[in-house]
């Protein structure tokens, strides 16, 4: 069984992404890992070349700032570092640069790839996430989060990235068909230094809105405010041991009172229809369960 890794990148250190982290989260579980690096304001490019290791294939890009709908330009950049994956990989391991896998899970993410690699029926394997926000201490707890997306799928050039990047489809318009395995991916997008959130607020909402847009819904603003959020949640786990030195590097205070969770009524109804069942309604599902 061969695993390719694939992600993309731009402007990493400027928006002190943990891209690293995440490339030498998924390494051990692959053979390569290509790493599409978009033209960027930084040192981006050296970043990813001082990754000791001799499964890494980088591509450089140029990303077309144009695309300013739905996130497509992300998509495409996916989909270029997926293409140059290697020919005879049979499972592709998608991560973003602000994803971390822990190590923990490796085991059971070998498994599944394994149980499913004769499988032609399974496109993809299904992870849960934890959403950071504010801190490493604390994880989103409302329905603004996706609680599950594809970070793995086969090797299949029928296959592409869907939308903003966030989830795959097959030809022509397909959702995929994935095993949900037992496996988390740990989101750190939300836990920035406050000035780097801030900036990639200003940088990230170009690639779905307009100028217009822009002026009107994102504030200017010297540092992000992490208060207005709904719901968060104490994190009592471990984090992966690829992010231990940010951790312990980090220069900012965030405090969360658990008791000032705003939920709406319908959002207490779902919880409790889904603690009893374990069915969330509404829920957004780009693919099919098997």
């Amino acid at each position: 069984m061969k695993v390719s890794g694939f992600t993309f990148v731009r402007n990493a250190i400027k928006y002190d992404y943990p891209v690293v982290e995440a490339i030498l989260s998924i390494l051990p579980i692959c053979d390569e890992v290509v790493v599409a690096v978009g033209n960027s304001d930084d040192d981006t490019l050296s970043l990813m070349k001082s990754i000791v290791s001799d499964k890494i294939k980088i591509i450089e890009t140029i990303w077309d700032d144009s695309l300013r709908e739905g996130g497509r330009v992300l998509a495409e950049e996916t989909d270029k570092a997926f293409a140059a994956i290697a020919k005879d990989a049979d499972w592709a391991f998608y991560i973003q640069g602000d994803e971390i896998i822990h190590e923990k899970y490796h085991p059971a993410i070998r498994k599944a790839m394994q149980e499913n690699l004769l499988n032609k029926k399974i496109d993809g394997l299904l992870f849960n996430y934890e959403h950071f926000y504010g801190s490493y201490d604390y994880v989103g707890e409302s329905y603004r989060w996706y609680r599950r997306e594809i970070r793995i799928i086969r090797n299949n050039p029928d296959i592409f990235s869907y939308r903003d990047a966030q989830g795959f489809r097959k030809k022509p318009n397909d959702k995929l068909t994935v095993k949900l395995i037992d496996a988390y991916v740990y989101h750190y997008g939300w836990v920035k230094e406050p000035k780097a959130m801030q900036g990639k607020q200003e940088s990230f909402n170009k690639y779905w809105h307009d100028d217009q847009w822009m002026e009107k819904n994102v504030a200017k603003r010297n540092e992000f405010d992490y208060s207005g959020i709904d719901a968060l949640r104490k994190f009592t786990g471990t984090h992966p041991a690829v992010m231990q030195a940010r951790i312990d590097r980090i220069n900012w205070k965030f405090d969360f009172d658990l008791s000032q969770n705003k939920f709406k009524v319908k959002d207490k109804v779902k919880r409790l229809i889904e603690k009893l069942t374990g069915w969330r309604p509404g829920e957004y599902k780009n693919y099919k369960l098997r």
